[in-house]
């Protein structure tokens, strides 16, 4: 079924609406998955040993596959919304709803995630003794600047978007080029340094690289923003896709192979540390950390616009509270405070309750992530298994192979979550379930939308086989005769 919406209109812009053309689609999505994560995935990953790049290599081809499929999928609903529109026109309004719902979880937990790890790079200049009570103040100014920025206007986002990219890109490239001339084998340590087999190992790291990824549908959840759609979101988001891929797997060696694994395991800034290593001094690490700090801004920007597009797009379907469809300067405005109140709230949370901050919110965010991709990957493959016969059989085995490929790594993301991950995202997955109750109510709905509610009526039966049915409930087929043998006629149908 078509359930598309004036939310995912593909050339509906309002008069004198600010566009996105190829390059800042591109620079959104590079600015989405490029955060702070990046910055501080080394530190996360050491506790696997090398052998979490294997992780990254492997999360990197399910990346690109889901990010293949999210372009094949952007060209028939070139609008916004992203996965929130795929589930909705494959499978129906509730599934559309818990991946709305669900992605919008993984918006705002990754904000928390993302200003938790700005925070490690602010600190290298200030509050370098870590306490809490200031943690807590920088990471919520993180928060809470990008907020303002987006309530300012589209145009400023996507100039700032464009801006930060470059700012962060050009130094993380650097140390994926110039800082693999100086690793040193003994840097490496044991190749899995985690006390797991090396399959769970790689699970395990897995999901804490999937984190970095994150984003990678972007483009296509702010398609309606998008100048030609349908041409240019698939190919933003296969161009971020692969340029994200180049800067993690080298950069992550690089720092792998010039700061000692226990050392890494400590480190609240890697990438400064190991820039520090390679330069001596600190000058060095400082413009790093710059990068970084300039790199969680961007970051936070591009999420901030993501984090309100989605539940807005599905308010305009009736499927969210109607307040997230609200708009100021083009701008979902309520959608974004509220988005960056519960991310305040998570990290206020987390530096009061987890212990390793970090890691705990990331895979917490990438649970809550790949139930959408898991949804999008499956309409997919809906759609060409019933609809595939239209497409050139070299073209249909090809998106059939990319779609497997996305699902069964989305399947297998969901598995090394750990078992606190999937508690609390599990949790935070079905509180979705009572406000779709309260929104069906509030429509007086029951059912699917536009399915005729049917009441028909009891048979009428002859006065002396009432005491039978009464008794029974049960009518035989000699009890449905009339007294002179007849059939009785049916009973009218009503139809509401």
């Amino acid at each position: 079924m078509s359930t598309t919406s004036p939310a995912v209109e593909p050339d509906s812009a309002a008069p004198g609406e600010h566009r996105f053309g190829l390059p800042t689609a591109t620079a959104l999505v590079v600015g989405s998955v490029i955060g702070t994560g990046v910055f501080a995935l080394p530190s996360a990953l050491a506790a696997y040993g090398p052998v979490s790049l294997v992780a990254f290599v492997v999360v990197t081809v399910g990346a690109l596959a889901l990010a293949l499929t999210f372009g094949s999928l952007s060209r028939r609903l070139p609008g916004s919304g992203g996965p929130y529109v795929y589930a909705r026109d494959a499978f129906g309004d509730f599934a559309g709803f818990l991946n709305a719902w669900s992605y919008w979880i993984t918006a705002w937990a990754g904000n928390a995630a993302i200003a938790v790890a700005w925070v490690g790079y602010v600190e290298v200049f200030v509050n370098e003794g870590h306490a809490t009570g200031w943690s807590i103040a920088i990471a919520l100014a993180g928060l809470w600047i990008p907020a303002v920025v987006n309530l300012s206007g589209l145009r400023n986002t996507g100039a700032l978007q464009v801006v930060t990219t470059v700012l962060k890109f050009i130094p993380l490239l650097f140390m994926a080029t110039v800082g693999l001339l100086f690793v040193e084998s003994g840097n490496f340590g044991e190749f899995n340094a985690s006390g797991m087999s090396v399959g769970g190992a790689i699970s395990a790291a897995a999901a804490i690289a999937l984190f970095s990824y994150l984003g990678i549908e972007a483009a296509s959840v702010a398609a309606g923003r998008v100048r030609d759609p349908r041409r240019n979101v698939g190919r933003a988001t296969v161009l971020g896709t692969l340029a994200c891929a180049a800067v993690y797997i080298l950069g992550t060696l690089a720092v792998f192979g010039t700061v000692s694994n226990a050392d890494l395991q400590a480190s609240t800034a890697p990438f400064t540390d190991s820039a520090n290593a390679i330069f001596g001094g600190e000058w060095a690490g400082q413009v790093v950390a710059v990068a970084a700090v300039v790199s969680g801004l961007g970051a936070l920007i591009g999420w901030t616009l993501i984090v309100a597009e989605m539940p807005k797009a599905a308010a305009e379907d009736r499927l969210f509270p109607r307040q997230f469809a609200t708009t100021r300067r083009g701008v979902p405005a309520f959608a974004v405070v509220v988005s960056t109140l519960l991310a305040s709230v998570l990290v206020v949370v987390s530096y009061t309750s987890f212990s390793n901050v970090f890691t705990t919110v990331v895979l917490l965010t990438v649970l809550t992530a790949v139930i959408p991709y898991l949804f999008s990957a499956a309409a997919q493959l809906y759609w060409l298994a019933t609809h595939g016969r239209a497409t050139r059989w070299p073209h249909l085995v090809r998106d059939v192979v990319i779609s497997v490929l996305a699902l069964g790594f989305s399947f297998w993301a969901l598995a090394g979550s750990g078992y606190q991950a999937v508690y609390y995202g599990v949790f935070g997955f079905f509180l979705g379930v009572p406000v779709y109750v309260w929104l069906k109510v509030q429509r007086r709905e029951y059912g699917e939308p536009g399915r005729a509610e049917v009441a028909v009526a009891p048979p009428v039966l002859p006065p002396a086989d009432a005491a039978v049915v009464q008794v029974t409930g049960v009518l035989l087929p000699e009890q449905r005769q009339t007294t002179n043998g007849s059939s009785a006629a049916a009973a009218p149908t009503r139809v509401s």
